[in-house]
């Protein structure tokens, strides 16, 4: 039974890991030992669960429809496993997330040491990407998003306010002045996150959306921050992408009267039902932990009444 528990697992690890390569890293084994468990189930089952080229898998209709079974039915065997372990009251086990890349690097890493340091048999497998995953079919027990939330199955529970601001290096508002409306930045150069719409990007207040010659774009914050540094444009990202830039004069806060409102970050799970007591102890904490976004404190005046901090 075990073995078919560790089956359906490599299974899954497949299937959100893209391929072979990347289920082994994840599960710490051989790439073929994944192979043959994948063989060794198939020539089990009698059916096929992967149609393989030499450049990618995809999974049949009758793998797709495994897939989703083994998620539920390892769902179920977590939950069992983690209610026996927890009747000491300690928490154990891996919590699985989804995050992005760089509230990562700038906000979450350096947030976690003291969960970590309370829960000792607890440990934490972040995947950093800005691509919205499925936390059910990839395996995750919680994503973080900053976004307005489409209606869905996921539970949200909001953690902290995320503030954007529209950024240029001094070098490049010597160039071309200070802009006073958001109109103005028709006559500037724009470095665009390319992860999202420009007309979304480019939102400001009231909905008013600029018109701005993008030549330049990248799907990673820190990369639109150092080029808005080195001067190719103005940008518009989140204040804890770019407040240490700010402080230090890299770069200046304009047009922050005309600021569109603020967004939530959120942590989402696939239900209330399947969560387990770790992934909401580590929310509860998350919650607690920015409570108070210190990425913020140094810019709230320049944000509110366009004075440099």
């Amino acid at each position: 039974m075990a073995d078919r528990f560790e089956d359906l697992r490599v299974l899954v690890a497949v299937v959100s890991g893209g391929g072979f390569a990347a289920a082994a890293e994840r599960l710490g084994v051989a790439k073929s030992a994944v192979s043959r468990r994948i063989r060794d189930l198939e020539d089990r089952l009698g059916v096929r669960l992967f149609n393989r080229t030499t450049r990618r898998i995809q999974l049949t209709e009758i793998g797709r429809e495994l897939h989703d079974r083994a998620v539920e039915l390892l769902a179920g065997l977590d939950e069992a496993e983690e209610a026996a372990s927890n009747a000491s009251g300690e928490l154990k086990g891996r919590i699985r997330i989804a995050a992005p890349v760089s509230f990562t690097t700038h906000c979450l890493a350096p947030a976690i040491g003291q969960f970590l340091q309370r829960h000792p048999a607890v440990t934490l497998s972040i995947d950093t990407d800005d691509r919205m995953v499925d936390l059910v079919r990839d395996g995750f027990d919680l994503a973080i998003r900053i976004a307005d939330l489409p209606d869905s199955s996921l539970v949200a529970r909001r953690l902290v306010t995320i503030r954007h601001a529209c950024v240029a290096s001094p070098a490049l508002l010597e160039r071309f002045g200070t802009p006073q409306e958001p109109e103005d930045l028709s006559h500037f150069p724009g470095v665009v996150y390319s992860n999202r719409e420009e007309t979304s990007y480019w939102r400001f207040a009231d909905n008013v959306v600029p018109t701005v010659t993008s030549r330049l774009d990248f799907a990673n914050g820190e990369a639109v921050r150092e080029a808005a540094i080195a001067g190719l444009g103005v940008a518009m990202l989140p204040t804890f992408i770019v407040h240490d830039a700010v402080r230090r004069g890299a770069l200046s806060i304009v047009l922050a009267r005309h600021m569109r409102p603020p967004i939530a970050l959120h942590a989402l799970h696939p239900s209330m039902r399947n969560q387990t007591a770790r992934a909401r102890a580590f929310i509860d904490y998350l919650v607690d932990a920015f409570g108070e976004p210190f990425w913020d404190r140094e810019l709230f005046n320049c944000l509110t009444a366009n004075q440099p901090p």
